[in-house]
């Protein structure tokens, strides 16, 4: 996905949020989330503020606190939150400033709108229940095999 450096971690965070939610009794902070994803704590945090400010998870501070996805997962899609990080613009065209919208446009610029049209339709259409359902999956798969047996 063409998004910023923001964003990713910000999808990242979420994916974990998402993969917990199935289970109510677990809460996550930020630190358990950034080391799950290999990201820098110090961002995470900061991302997860902004995501509580938007309604989008729920913090709780102290030993017993930890972080959860205030909303299902299956209502929330990829695009709701590229579309709080990301400024909308139009991405620069390669050719240089000025070259595309004053005139022809530049030999990429219709590629580059279709894909930007598609990667946009994937983020909507994309919700968070992928993750959740990845990790229930996993759950299950884990659950269901059976110990392993030493042999004497």
């Amino acid at each position: 996905m063409l998004h910023n450096k923001t964003t990713q971690t910000a999808i990242a965070a979420m994916s974990r949020l998402a993969e917990a939610y199935s289970q109510p009794e677990v809460k996550l902070s930020s630190r358990d989330i950034a080391e799950s994803r290999n990201l820098p704590a110090p961002i995470v945090a900061k991302i997860l503020t902004e995501l509580s400010r938007a309604g989008l998870v729920t913090g709780a501070p102290g030993p017993n606190g930890g972080y959860r996805l205030a909303v299902d997962p299956s209502t929330l899609s990829l695009f709701d939150i590229s579309s709080l990080f990301e400024r909308e613009s139009d991405v620069a065209c390669p050719f240089g400033p000025n070259w595309c919208g004053n005139g022809e446009p530049c030999p990429l610029h219709h590629d580059l709108s279709k894909m930007r049209a598609q990667e946009q339709a994937y983020c909507e259409n994309t919700t968070f229940a992928v993750f959740q359902a990845a990790a229930d999956r996993k759950s299950v798969s884990a659950k269901s095999r059976p110990g392993k047996k030493t042999r004497r």
